[in-house]
């Protein structure tokens, strides 16, 4: 099966920047849509970004867009998220996720990683 491993979580300022990692091992990874989706404490999971297998098309939460950026290095089997603007509200667990279908909710996707602590302070 795909096994997701992310990476690239700490601890900034608001108004800084991040960069997470989620690298996939154990399956091919050709035509999988990755997923980025957060937890913070006391609320549900939420879909973040997506990108498609082809790194074609991505799709953002309205929270996000314009300041976070998903991308794709096929020969590095690794999907990115640049955080940059980062605010106290971005604090969450986030988590890497993938799926044969385009979708936006976490019930949907079959393979997760570990998760990785991104903590914003003002």
């Amino acid at each position: 099966q795909v096994q997701l491993v992310e990476s690239g979580g700490g601890l900034v300022q608001a108004g800084g920047s991040l960069r997470l990692s989620c690298a996939a091992s154990g399956r091919p990874f050709i035509r999988y849509h990755t997923g980025w989706f957060r937890q913070a404490p006391g609320k549900e999971r939420e879909f973040v970004a997506v990108i498609s297998w082809s790194g074609g098309n991505t799709d953002y939460a309205d929270s996000v867009k314009g300041r976070f950026t998903i991308s794709r290095d096929s020969a590095k089997n690794t999907v990115y998220l640049q955080m940059n603007s980062l605010k106290p509200e971005d604090t969450a667990v986030y988590y890497c996720a993938a799926d044969r279908t385009w979708a936006f909710d976490h019930r949907e996707y079959d393979y997760w990683g570990q998760g990785t602590q991104v903590t914003v302070s003002s």
